[in-house]
């Protein structure tokens, strides 16, 4: 399978929630880095993952422009969903790929938190979601939420503490 196809392949799988088969593309050494939950590395990426598929009861993802080669590639990812506040979400994300053993093992998405930050959480957002104080409690709250869920899913635990690796 080319590169390109497996980054094809993931946001098949993104698109389908099915965090199984997006975990597959993912090389057990992981890193993945965006503006929300920073830098996650081997399983608790894929628990953030299987996090958003399952809560995701409204995500609509699309995906182009992907581009890649035997060492990276690229895409532009959007999601569409009701964020917990109930507003909805237009979330546009580039994504940067790195493989190792013809599957992903760096994974960065790169989008502009105070947009999403005005988005998810309205008058707040705007006012103070340019802030690094309020990117940092944005950051706080969805590591928190992670933790919460991988307690609730033991095959995550193997490395629950914050930015370890496998």
């Amino acid at each position: 399978m080319s590169s390109q196809d497996l980054i094809e392949r993931f946001y098949q799988a993104f698109q389908n929630r099915d965090h199984a088969g997006m975990l597959a593309c993912y090389h057990p050494d992981i890193t993945f880095h965006d503006p929300v939950f920073g830098e996650l590395n081997g399983k608790r990426a894929g628990a953030m993952w299987h996090m958003l598929c399952e809560r995701g009861d409204d995500l609509v993802i699309t995906y182009r422009d992907i581009v890649a080669n035997e060492t990276s590639g690229s895409a532009h990812w959007e999601a569409t969903y009701t964020f917990s506040t109930g507003r909805k979400v237009h979330n546009i994300i580039d994504a940067q790929f790195r493989f190792a053993d013809e599957l992903i093992i760096e994974h960065n998405d790169t989008f502009d938190l105070y947009r999403w930050a005005r988005m998810a959480l309205g008058p707040v957002g705007t006012l103070v979601g340019w802030t690094s104080r309020m990117q940092g409690k944005i950051g706080d709250s969805a590591e928190k939420s992670l933790e919460r869920f991988i307690r609730k899913h033991p095959e995550y635990s193997d490395d629950n503490s914050p930015g370890a690796t496998t």
